[in-house]
């Protein structure tokens, strides 16, 4: 199993994208966006709430928890029937805590688990959510700063994981993960 995390913005579907080309087999790949986004937009609706609040303790409690618990079941499901999967979401309560990191590696269906962080900066965060335009994007703009001190982009976590550098000025993409999928 690869968990491709980080910032939301940081470039995980990028990185996934890239390693997936790499890996055999190819594991099947769950990404939250893909997964849950009309979802989301219905959830947040029905509630009233914006469509761009994608983050905070709000949608943590009433939209994150189902989101996260849904990839899980499902990546365990399918790990369970002997085929390689991959979960892309910024995992940021998982993957910072490592209580939390092993019981849900666990829920997972155990190890082996690779964990592949895709660490960013408050600049480039900005430079890559205000340049794709997207409405689901605004709580994040809106409350830059908070939402950047939230996620800690440059923060490494402290659970065994692989670096890939996607901030501005980082060596390309494809030349850090060619380089991750040869060393695996």
């Amino acid at each position: 199993m690869w968990v491709v995390a980080g910032a939301p913005g940081a470039g995980k579907s990028t990185v996934a994208e890239l390693l997936l080309r790499r890996l055999e087999p190819v594991p099947a790949l769950l990404d939250k966006d893909t997964l849950f986004s009309g979802f989301v937009a219905e959830v947040l609706a029905a509630h009233g709430r914006s469509y761009g609040e994608r983050e905070g303790a709000w949608y943590d409690e009433h939209v994150k928890a189902h989101e996260y618990g849904g990839m899980t079941a499902a990546a365990a499901q399918i790990r369970a029937s002997g085929c390689p999967v991959m979960p892309v979401a910024p995992f940021t309560g998982q993957i910072r805590d490592p209580g939390r990191w092993r019981a849900w590696v666990g829920e997972l269906g155990g190890d082996p688990v690779r964990l592949v962080w895709v660490a960013s900066d408050g600049a480039t965060l900005r430079a890559r959510i205000g340049g794709r335009g997207r409405s689901r994007d605004t709580g994040k703009i809106d409350g830059f700063d908070a939402f950047v001190a939230r996620v800690r982009p440059d923060e490494p976590p402290p659970v065994e994981h692989i670096a890939i550098d996607n901030r501005l000025g980082a060596a390309p993409l494809s030349d850090q993960v060619a380089a991750l999928a040869g060393a695996v």
